[in-house]
This record gives C-alpha cells, structure tokens and sequence, in this order.
C-alpha cells in the first residue's frame, strides 16, 4: 500500500496500488491459457466399468525355476543335466503356464559369463519375463 502527504495537508491518502496485482492476474491468465487446451482429451474413450465386488481367485505362484550352470558347461534344470535344446523346449512350455514361473539361474565362480548369458538369452527368447540370479551372501 502506498500513501501520499497530499502536499502539505494533514489529510493522508491511503490508496491501494493495483498494478502488481493487475500483473499477478495476467501472468495467471496466460496460464490458463497455455494449459486449458492441454488438458482437453481429443479422443474420447468410452472406458469400461470395474467391478470391485467380484475379485478373481489368485492362483497360488508357481515355484520357481532352477536352472544350474556347473563351470564346465554342464546345464541342470531342477537339478536335471539337460541340454540348450532340451532347456529351450522346458522353458518354451513352462512359459504358456499363468501364472508363470520365474526362473532362478545358479552359476558357478568360475562359469564363463558366455555360458551364462546364453542361458539367460534362451529364457527370455522363451517368453520368460522374470529371470533372475541366485548368489551367496558375502560375509
């Protein structure tokens, strides 16, 4: 608020200043204006309606997947010695199942990175979408 003296009179002249306020009100109409259109969708969707009431029975989750690469190659599902084919036609058919299993893979210390990552790639060019690793905790 901003007053003057009048010149020399006694009588003070409180008047409101009104131009920050007149700024603050445009400075908010451009945003309202830049955002308005944004927020109108163009496409509209009719979505459907949930039903709350009726919850589908969760199946109970699939145990898991071992799969144990010994440092020489060797490759055992479930602790099963199989072969990459034999592997790749287990995981093919273990990936149709819902819910699907995730799958564990076990390395050796000292397995080649290359064995490892040939095995990961045959489950995931499966349809495996949880691989995961299992290691030791260090102390």
């Amino acid at each position: 608020m901003a007053f003057s003296t009048g010149g020399g009179n006694d009588k003070v002249n409180a008047t409101i200043n009104i131009v920050p306020l007149v700024d603050v009100m445009l400075v908010l109409l451009i945003i309202f204006m830049v955002t308005a259109p944004l927020m109108a969708h163009r496409v509209q969707v009719e979505l459907p309606q949930a039903n709350l009431d009726e919850r589908p029975d969760q199946a109970p989750p699939a145990p898991p997947i071992t799969i144990a690469v010994t440092d020489n190659g060797d490759i055992f599902l479930n602790d099963e010695p199989v072969s990459i084919q034999l592997l790749e036609s287990a995981l093919s058919v273990e990936a149709q199942k819902t819910p699907q299993p995730p799958v564990n893979i076990r390395g050796d210390s000292t397995t080649k990175y290359r064995t490892i990552n040939e095995v990961v790639n045959v489950a995931q060019a499966q349809g495996m979408r949880k691989v995961g690793f299992v290691a030791t905790r260090e102390n």
